[in-house]
């Protein structure tokens, strides 16, 4: 997923614009006397990061008037220096004014994923995948993976229907977890099963599925896990992983580690508007 359909995205600022707007527009910037006064402005980077969500930004500008010049000067999934130009705009003084915030949070929240998931990636090295979960914005799910993309990460499976994920909790809920994996088989879904402990991976052991997710487990049974694993599952970690450790799960052989945080609780990126 490297392209978002303009449709969601015109359909996305849309609402988010509505929601800044109505019921009577921008009624502080309807008391300036502009009239058809035209100005020139920025978007400057205020730290270092990853930039994303360009197409957002743009289209809140372009929804409330299309006449209006966006530059980018930079493109999404690249990196940027603090205090560099990310667009210029060029257009009517009261179009630019109301759709700035609107357009900067769109540009922001998704950069500060991008930028997130890109500390998770350097840490690393390309040894395992960084992974984002569906512990996402509702309605923004498809700009927040996308987002993920851009910073050098991957995405898990998008919604409910794409793939079978059998948690703790599905597990409780039926009396053999054996036959509830063998069931999950026959559906010619992609198959992952969280484990929690060494005694439920024994039981599915030998069982031909695709993942086993090993969910808040110590590193030292993570270990053992993984060993009794041998080779016939591709392998994923989940659960309270930070910068911190996640230099120490990457070693211990897992093949991908899955972080909800990436989505929701990046620290949105720094950027501002300046009329010039």
């Amino acid at each position: 997923m490297l392209k978002i359909n303009q449709k969601y995205i015109n359909s996305t600022v849309k609402s988010a614009l509505n929601e800044d707007l109505k019921p009577y527009g921008d009624i502080t910037t309807k008391l300036n006397n502009f009239k058809k006064k035209k100005s020139k402005a920025k978007i400057i980077a205020k730290q270092n990061g990853v930039i994303a969500g360009l197409d957002f930004c743009k289209t809140a500008f372009k929804i409330i008037d299309k006449n209006i010049k966006f530059r980018t000067k930079i493109k999404d999934g690249k990196k940027i220096k603090k205090n560099k130009i990310i667009a210029e705009i060029e257009g009517k003084t009261k179009a630019i004014i109301t759709g700035e915030r609107t357009a900067l949070n769109f540009l922001n929240h998704s950069s500060g994923i991008a930028t997130s998931t890109n500390q998770f990636v350097k840490k690393i090295r390309n040894k395992i995948k960084i992974c984002c979960t569906r512990k996402t914005t509702p309605n923004l799910r498809l700009l927040e993976k996308y987002s993920v993309k851009m910073g050098g990460g991957h995405n898990h499976r998008f919604n409910l229907s794409d793939e079978i994920l059998i948690k703790d909790n599905h597990i409780k809920s039926e009396k053999s977890f054996t036959q509830l994996v063998k069931k999950a088989l026959k559906t010619k879904k992609i198959v992952t099963v969280e484990i929690e402990n060494i005694n439920q991976l024994k039981q599915i052991l030998g069982l031909k599925f695709k993942r086993v997710l090993f969910d808040n487990m110590k590193i030292e049974n993570l270990k053992k896990c993984i060993k009794l694993c041998k080779k016939d599952y591709e392998l994923e970690y989940s659960g309270n992983v930070s910068l911190k450790n996640i230099k120490k799960i990457s070693k211990t052989g897992i093949h991908r580690v899955s972080v909800g945080a990436l989505t929701h609780s990046s620290k949105a990126f720094d950027s501002s508007l300046l009329i010039l």
